[in-house]
C-alpha cells in the first residue's frame, strides 16, 4: 500500500481557510473588526516569514471560536462552507486526491489549521482522515479556547503523522511510497523525511529548495 499525505491551505485550496474564516468572522460581524482584522493579519505575516508562534496564533483563533455559543458556531461554519470553501474547491485538487483513492492508497490531510475550520473542507474534499489541530473541547464538546496537545505545524506534523499511523499499526516505512504534497517551506521538515515530496503551488522559499533538491514541482491552480 501507498500513503499520500496533503497539506490543505494553498495546496489542495488556492486561498488560506484559516486566515480566510478570520476574515468571514470579521465581514459578518461577529468580531471587533479593527482588532481581529489586525491580529488576523499580523499572524499571517508571520506565518509567511517563518517566525509565528503556533500555539499562540491557535489559542487566539480557538478563543474566538470560545466565546460563540455552540449553535452559532455550527451555523456560521455552514456559512463558511457555502461562501468561502465552496467557490475555492478546484477540480484540479479533487482530480488529484481522486487519483490517489483510486489507487487504493491511504490518504490524510495534514494541516496546522484547527479541526473545527477544517473538518468539513476534508468532508468536502473526500478525504476521511484529518491530521489538524485540536480544539480542547469540555464535557459538552464545546471548545475551551486552548489546544489540546501540540501543534500540526512544522515538525509536529510528523509528530502527529506518526502518531496517527501507529494507532493503525503501521509506520512510515511500512508504505512503498510516501507522497506530500505541500506549498510552503514550513512543511519542510515532513518533505525531508517521505519519499516523494512534491512541491505543489510552491512559495518561493519552497520552490526554490524543491529545485536544489530535484523534487517535483506542480501547479494545481493556474487560473
Amino acid at each position: 500500500m501507498n500513503l499520500a499525505l496533503f497539506d490543505l491551505d494553498h495546496t489542495l485550496l488556492p486561498i488560506d481557510s484559516d486566515y480566510e474564516w478570520g476574515q468571514f468572522l470579521v465581514r459578518i460581524g461577529a468580531v471587533d473588526a479593527v482588532e481581529f482584522d489586525r491580529r488576523n493579519k499580523d499572524f499571517f505575516a508571520q506565518y509567511q516569514a517563518g517566525t509565528l508562534d503556533p500555539v499562540e496564533y491557535l489559542e487566539f483563533t480557538l478563543g474566538t471560536l470560545a466565546s460563540f455559543p455552540r449553535e452559532r458556531l455550527l451555523a456560521m461554519q455552514a456559512q463558511y462552507m457555502d461562501e468561502v470553501i465552496a467557490p475555492a474547491l478546484r477540480p484540479a485538487a479533487r482530480a488529484l486526491l481522486q487519483k490517489h483513492l483510486d489507487q487504493g492508497d491511504l490518504v490524510a490531510i495534514v494541516t496546522a489549521t484547527n479541526h473545527f475550520v477544517t473538518a468539513p473542507i476534508a468532508k468536502a474534499l473526500g478525504v476521511e482522515h484529518l491530521i489538524a489541530a485540536m480544539p480542547e473541547v469540555d464535557a459538552e464538546g464545546h471548545p475551551t479556547g486552548k489546544l489540546l496537545g501540540t501543534p500540526t505545524q512544522g515538525p509536529g506534523k510528523i509528530v502527529h503523522t506518526k502518531a496517527w499511523l501507529e494507532k493503525m499499526g503501521k509506520t512510515l516505512q511500512d508504505f512503498d511510497t510516501v507522497h506530500f504534497y505541500s506549498d510552503s517551506h514550513n512543511d519542510l521538515p515532513l518533505m525531508s523525511i517521505v519519499s516523494h515530496p512534491v512541491a505543489t503551488n510552491p512559495n518561493d522559499q519552497l520552490k526554490t529548495h524543491a529545485a536544489a533538491q530535484g523534487w517535483p514541482l506542480i501547479e494545481l491552480f493556474n487560473d
